[in-house]
């Protein structure tokens, strides 16, 4: 079955503490890089006001929105307490330095 993950790019492609977009067609996916190369994709869309989530900062494995600040655990898509909202996680793992993308995240 992890054949048919989608190839998205080299890890080196997405700096440490950093994030890229994936356009899919069904939106973009914000895939991120934290400082220990573990790497996670999310909805790129802040639950907040909408910004976009691959333009924030990473630290640990949050990030924060770069328009108002709200932190997002990028393992759960959970906004840090007290504030609350969730973001789509989708599932991406990394093979051969290739970063790849499970194909459910392309599925509405």
């Amino acid at each position: 079955m992890t054949d048919d993950w989608l190839d998205i790019g080299a890890l080196t492609d997405i700096p440490a503490r950093g994030g890229r977009v994936v356009k899919t067609p069904r939106g973009c996916l914000a895939v991120f890089r934290a400082a220990d190369d573990t790497v996670f994709a999310l909805d790129d869309r802040c639950p907040h006001k909408g910004g976009p989530l691959s333009d924030g900062i990473v630290h640990g494995h949050n990030v924060t929105c770069p328009l108002h600040s709200l932190v997002i655990s990028l393992e759960t898509g959970a906004a840090a307490n007290p504030e609350e909202g969730r973001v789509r996680t989708h599932q991406v793992r990394v093979a051969e330095g290739r970063v790849l993308l499970d194909p459910a995240a392309l599925r509405s």
